[in-house]
């Protein structure tokens, strides 16, 4: 996986609350977390479960609470993968209460075909890797918001598995046209990992 390209050059191994110095140490630990947290916030999903800005930041702070002062707030620093550029640090707190009233509100309770909780699914999920909105865990947090909105409407957990390094390129140009409000690509994407 590729790391982040930082204005000032960031260690292999985030500073961390537990004083972690292994990258397979931090990772095992930033895993149970996340496991943690999709438990968690599965058993807790009710068919009236909204999903806000506030809801996908308290998703990460129980996901890293345990590992950075950080978790559970919007980034204070610009960042960037692969030449491609996130959004912007100092405008952060707008551009989440803009995803939260142009997308996030407008969220039904109850879907009546597949197809539109699948376009919904991709629209928040691209939006939020594309806003990317967390030092560490973008990712990861956007994978289990779209796993708990399949989950609400009684799917299984979509298949990221099936991302695979010879399809990662494709997801990656799938973000990069949700930042363009093209959604079309992750909207396919999404479709071939869906659960059946």
């Amino acid at each position: 996986m590729m790391k982040y390209e930082l204005p000032d050059s960031q260690k292999e191994v985030l500073p961390n609350l537990l004083g972690i110095v292994s990258v397979a140490a931090l990772g095992i630990a930033e895993f149970e977390g996340f496991l943690k947290a999709e438990i968690v916030y599965t058993e807790k999903l009710t068919k009236h479960t909204k999903v806000s800005v506030e809801y996908i930041l308290r998703l990460h702070k129980l996901a890293l609470g345990h590992l950075y002062s950080f978790a559970g707030d919007l980034r204070s620093v610009n960042m960037s993968k692969a030449g491609f550029v996130f959004a912007a640090a100092m405008y952060l707190p707008e551009t989440m209460s803009q995803f939260e009233q142009d997308i996030l509100s407008k969220l039904p309770d109850r879907y009546n075909n597949t197809e539109d909780l699948v376009r919904d699914i991709a629209i928040v999920h691209g939006e939020l890797l594309f806003i990317h909105p967390f030092r560490e865990g973008n990712g990861r947090t956007a994978r289990i918001i779209a796993n708990l909105m399949a989950r609400k409407q009684g799917f299984d957990a979509l298949r990221f598995d099936l991302i695979d390094e010879r399809r990662f390129p494709e997801y990656v140009t799938a973000v990069q046209k949700s930042a363009l409000k093209d959604y079309k690509p992750m909207i396919e994407l999404i479709q071939t990992i869906f659960p059946e």
